[in-house]
């Protein structure tokens, strides 16, 4: 017969629990946040690149175009295409009758009352009035044109009026992570 202290056995520590596999909570969890996520790709995708975006997602689609045409297009032409561009997206915002007519100074002054950024047209966009008249020895500055390309994005992008949501809801807080791109600014 063995003694009864040999027959006993040490005290063993439970085994490591393992992250992996997963339970199914975390499962469903990971779930409806990868669904949140796309849900808010697509309304984000919907909202800046959608068919039914109107004037202003056809400006930015356009005002893209020239910038990515100021690396090999012609500087002239690109800046007549952004000034006539300009005066367009002043009709869709305010009408004809108030942006058609302006000219010159006058046109700087409307657009330098009218932007919301604080972008100083009157002095930068000088450049839209006299580039299309530069005799073609002068050099066009392509920074020039493309800081007014990114103020006129700016403008474009402030022209939409700010939601507001009333008290909490899943719409209210995936609209609070929608950010502007040009500025940075909350929309």
């Amino acid at each position: 017969m063995q003694p009864a202290a040999d027959a006993l056995r040490d005290i063993h520590g439970l085994d490591a629990v393992s992250w992996l596999p997963l339970a199914a909570g975390w499962w469903y969890l990971l779930g409806l946040v990868l669904v949140l996520l796309l849900l808010a790709g697509i309304r984000y995708w919907l909202i800046y690149n959608g068919p039914w975006v109107g004037w202003r997602g056809d400006a930015r689609r356009q005002l893209r175009v020239l910038k990515k045409g100021l690396a090999k297009g012609e500087p002239r032409e690109i800046a007549d295409r952004l000034s006539e561009l300009l005066r367009r997206i002043a009709m869709a915002r305010s009408g004809r009758r108030e942006a058609a007519g302006i000219t010159g100074d006058a046109w700087l002054l409307w657009l330098a009352e009218h932007d919301d950024s604080g972008f100083d047209w009157q002095t930068r966009g000088r450049f839209l009035l006299v580039a299309p008249y530069m005799p073609p020895a002068m050099a066009v500055q392509k920074d020039e044109l493309a800081k007014l390309i990114r103020a006129a994005m700016r403008w474009v992008d402030a022209a939409r009026p700010a939601r507001r949501t009333q008290g909490y809801s899943l719409a209210g807080f995936l609209q609070s992570f929608r950010m502007n791109i040009p500025g940075g600014r909350r929309v």
